[in-house]
């Protein structure tokens, strides 16, 4: 049995210590930016998806479009975010990032999963696989239970 969880399965332990130790880089660089995690997973979605338009971000995010002006109004005025006018429409906003998530502050989190890719790189590719196929059954399978939980509670 594991101290830090209480688990006798060294993976399990070993993944919730991965996760925790992500979450306080991910916390760390959010309290260096001054953001909350809200704000936090809108900056990591326009990373991936630039010129995002207000209602693609409202959707991932799962807030009220009322919700996403706040919040980008907010980050416009403290330089995070900058909208972009469309060429076509000019009513239609594109949200960008203004500021490089790879770099100070906001590199805790980039610079720790860096490190995870890079020691991921040594594996033996069909060990990689393997794991990888292992913890997406693995999360599905939880995922699924908890929602059947949730539905037999409703």
């Amino acid at each position: 049995m594991t101290v830090e969880t209480g688990d006798t399965s060294p993976l399990s332990a070993a993944l919730t210590f991965y996760s925790q130790e992500r979450d306080a880089a991910a916390a760390r660089a959010r309290k260096q930016l001054g953001v909350n995690e809200l704000e936090a997973n809108a900056m990591s979605y326009l990373a991936k998806n630039p010129g995002a338009r207000p209602s693609e971000l409202a959707s991932y995010l799962r807030v009220t479009s009322a919700g996403i002006t706040t919040m980008v109004e907010r980050l416009v005025r403290r330089e995070i975010l900058r909208r972009e006018a469309d060429q076509v429409d000019r009513r239609v906003n594109h949200i960008h990032l203004a500021v490089d998530i790879e770099k100070e502050p906001w590199s805790q989190l980039a610079l720790f999963d860096a490190t995870c890719r890079q020691l991921i790189a040594h594996l033996d590719p069909e060990v990689e696989a393997d794991f990888a196929d292992f913890l997406r059954h693995a999360t599905l399978a939880a995922r699924e239970e908890a929602a059947r939980v949730d539905r037999a509670v409703a």
